[in-house]
């Protein structure tokens, strides 16, 4: 029984792919990370913060307290460039105010989370105000959203 022999075509594809997937590693470990500087954590136009708000688990998002709590179980990803709480509050039905501790970020971009749609409102630096809308519905309804600082 004889062994099967390597087709020339077969050797060229393996050696593109070897230095095609090497040629990645090297861009994404070294090649590009020498070439970007690094950024302050709270500069002009970095991402100074990101929340995801969905709500308790076990309650929904519609119990949120009407007042501000940075309860973790509130959130499923949670970013405050100064290191501070993130704290949210509900103060009516697909309203909600959401606040990035000692961050002087002075506007936000928000969006929905699923079939719900969401819209940023700068109360002050680092305090915004989120509306949250069924898709395709002008009414505020309770939903997830997620909210970014810049």
């Amino acid at each position: 029984m004889s062994r099967p022999r390597l087709q020339p075509n077969t050797v060229i594809a393996v050696a593109a792919l070897f230095f095609a997937l090497g040629g990645s590693a090297f861009a994404v470990g070294e090649g590009i990370q020498s070439l970007a500087a690094p950024q302050p954590r709270c500069a002009n136009g970095a991402v100074r913060g990101v929340a995801t708000v969905t709500g308790n688990p076990a309650q929904g998002i519609a119990n949120l307290p009407s007042t501000f709590t940075s309860s973790p179980v509130l959130f499923t990803r949670r970013f405050n460039c100064t290191g501070r709480a993130i704290q949210v509050r509900r103060t009516e039905i697909g309203v909600y105010e959401i606040r990035f501790l000692g961050n002087a970020a002075p506007s936000a971009v928000a969006g929905g989370v699923g079939l719900f749609s969401a819209t940023a409102e700068t109360l002050a630096p680092g305090t915004f105000r989120i509306r949250v809308q069924n898709v395709g519905r002008a009414d505020e309804a309770d939903g997830p959203f997620t909210v970014m600082a810049v």
